[in-house]
């Protein structure tokens, strides 16, 4: 299915919308650079425990996982221009926030007002396709779609650098700079969509899905809940449960649904859903291994010491080798079907798994780990776009994507949380650092994931549409 540039409003189809789009999509790598790196200086800037202080990277995510889906379904719609200019208004109010808060309550504020970018990335795949002839909106995308993931390589060492040398204001500021530059690219670059399109948004089924999800995120990402207070984390499983099951019955009936459920029920985008999900899974649990092992200090048997930044600079290979993976696709989707390029893609995330649980005695693997690991997820990324986009029609291009993004996030967020969980059962009692068998164990288990998502893929591949010339 090809797209053919169209609509109207300020450089539809023109130079500088691409640059645009792909500049509007990293805000979501700077709210995500912006989190992890910070937390044990906001504690100490703020004087709040660093438990209070990772909300500053829990808040963004929960309200991403609000705003993704809604955010959506606003781009499918006539509104599509206001919606992506108004929310990064948001994110400039909130980026400003965070500059100069009076107190820490100001500062999450100004985080929580920053997530609501993490839905942007869907909004710029349906402008890229709706805007962009076949093949410039097939690049487009692919890079789209790897964009607010490995844009991370260079935020978290910038925002490193930048705390290390004038404190954590001025990692923000990059924030703010960035978030304002892009909200000026958006009001000259990105056009009016193509008329006819359906303004309708259910809101009661925005609401369950909004609670459903976060309920959802806090069971997943809240590890401590379940070995501190397990009523109130299986509470939070059920009740995920029973909301996101009303929302899939609402929407069954509803005219206008916030999410077409039909075509999530298709073959191949509900296999890429799912390969999504258990890929999510392995990528994210490396990213937080690696990140981990390279900042443990040495006394610990392991591990070399890094601070934030140096830390930081083993991303970037990630980050570069990421947008190699993302540029490849386009062009090995002419040879190979798309669920093929899509298994080579957790090919080399498995690959990248394996030699960090099998040589990572000196720095020099991490960078290699962390490239591979990147090429392999620019793949991954771009060629799970192709595969949904080849079969949802151009106006539901932000809709399906943004579930996409949801169901990633939720594999992140599992990834994560089973990276912890593993390490904290190999970590002795009274320890600080757990035994450096649990990175091997947890290295494998992250492997079984990614290999069960290339079988799956490669089982679909009779399922995906060939790409159109």
């Amino acid at each position: 299915m090809t797209s053919t540039a169209q609509g109207s409003g300020p450089r539809a189809g023109g130079r500088l919308l691409v640059p645009a789009l792909l500049f509007i999509a990293l805000v979501v790598a700077v709210v995500g650079s912006l989190g992890a790196p910070l937390i044990t200086e906001v504690a100490g800037e703020f004087g709040v425990s660093l438990a209070a202080a990772q909300w500053t990277l829990t808040a963004p995510l929960l309200v991403g996982a609000v705003a993704t889906p809604v955010l959506g379904r606003l781009g499918a719609g006539p509104l599509r221009r206001r919606v992506i200019i108004v929310t990064l208004a948001v994110v400039v109010t909130g980026s400003l926030l965070t500059v100069v808060p009076p107190s820490f309550g100001w500062l999450l504020a100004g985080r929580v007002a920053q997530g609501a970018g993490l839905g942007l990335p869907a909004l710029m795949m349906g402008v890229a396709r709706d805007h962009l002839p076949g093949q410039r909106s097939g690049a487009a995308i692919a890079l789209l779609s790897v964009a607010s993931t490995v844009g991370i390589g260079v935020g978290y060492p910038l925002a490193g650098f930048l705390t290390s040398v004038a404190g954590i204001r001025a990692a923000y500021g990059l924030g703010l700079l960035i978030t304002a530059t892009a909200l000026a690219a958006a009001w000259r670059a990105v056009p009016q969509p193509p008329p006819g399109r359906s303004a309708a948004v259910d809101v009661p089924a925005a609401a369950l899905l909004s609670t459903g999800l976060v309920a959802l995120s806090l069971a997943i990402s809240q590890t401590t809940l379940w070995t501190g207070y397990p009523v109130v984390a299986a509470a939070l499983a059920v009740a995920a449960a029973v909301l996101l099951t009303t929302w899939v019955r609402r929407e069954r009936r509803c005219a206008a649904p916030l999410v077409d459920l039909s075509l999530l029920r298709h073959p191949a985008v509900a296999g890429a859903n799912v390969v999504m999900l258990l890929g999510g899974v392995g990528m994210y649990l490396l990213l937080s291994l690696v990140t981990r092992y390279v900042q443990t200090p040495e006394p610990a048997g392991y591990g070399f010491g890094l601070d934030v930044f140096v830390a930081g600079l083993v991303l970037v290979p990630f980050s570069v080798l990421g947008f190699v993976g993302g540029k490849l696709v386009p062009r090995l989707r002419g040879r190979l079907p798309t669920m093929t390029v899509l298994a080579g893609g957790g090919g080399a995330v498995v690959a990248a798994l394996a030699v960090f649980a099998l040589a990572r005695g000196h720095l020099w693997p991490a960078f290699a780990v962390m490239g591979l690991l990147g090429l392999g997820v620019g793949v991954f990324s771009a060629a799970m776009a192709a595969t949904i986009l080849a079969t949802v029609p151009p106006e539901e291009t932000s809709s399906a994507m943004s579930v996409n993004q949801v169901v990633r996030s939720v594999g992140f967020s599992i990834g994560s949380a089973l990276a912890g969980l593993v390490l904290a059962a190999h970590t002795g009692a009274g320890a600080t650092f757990p035994d450096e068998t649990g990175y091997t164990t947890a290295a494998w288990t992250g492997t079984a994931a990614m290999a069960i998502a290339i079988v799956i893929s490669l089982a679909l591949r009779r399922t995906t549409p060939a790409p159109t010339p």
